[in-house]
């Protein structure tokens, strides 16, 4: 057990950094100002909305990778450690990416299985905009199914034994 929780830490750890990168690279070459080029106040409102979203999904994204990092260095793996950073990277990482707070853009489930983009916008976004949310896509879908366990099973398995999550 502990074998694939290494690996899927280490595999975790790399799809976020990828996911980190582009959006890094996103928040250091985008403004407010560049992306609603039209002024238009309800595409400045999105805008807005989006590019906090984009922020607090970096910042859990980092935060994730780290932990993941740290277990990954600790001269004897703990399992139990990287069970729960993997925890939290389904709930805070992937979470926020699918479920984003402003609501800019939603899954649409019915897209999914067809090869066309699951990814909905509420308005027609800039390019730069639309080419990061599908771009990370790919990752964190990937990631939701690799993880998937820790949706439900890990929670219930830790209260089962009568420990808090």
């Amino acid at each position: 057990m502990a074998v694939d929780v290494k690996s899927l830490c280490e595999s975790t750890k790399a799809k976020l950094k990828e996911a980190i990168n582009a959006m890094e690279q996103f928040l250091n070459t985008q403004s407010l100002a560049g992306l609603n080029t039209d002024n238009d106040p309800e595409m400045d409102e999105f805008y807005k909305g989006y590019l906090a979203d984009t922020r607090h999904l970096l910042v859990f994204s980092e935060v994730c990778y780290e932990k993941l990092g740290v277990c990954l260095r600790r001269p004897s793996f703990h399992a139990e450690q990287a069970e729960r950073a993997l925890y939290e990277t389904y709930h805070n990482s992937i979470n926020s990416y699918f479920y984003p707070q402003h609501e800019c853009y939603s899954e649409d489930g019915r897209y999914a299985y067809t090869g066309h983009d699951a990814i909905r916008f509420r308005k027609k976004p800039s390019r730069a905009v639309r080419d990061l949310t599908i771009g990370l896509s790919p990752i964190f879908e990937s990631l939701r199914e690799e993880l998937a366990y820790y949706e439900n099973d890990y929670i219930n398995q830790k209260r089962i034994h009568g420990e808090r999550v």
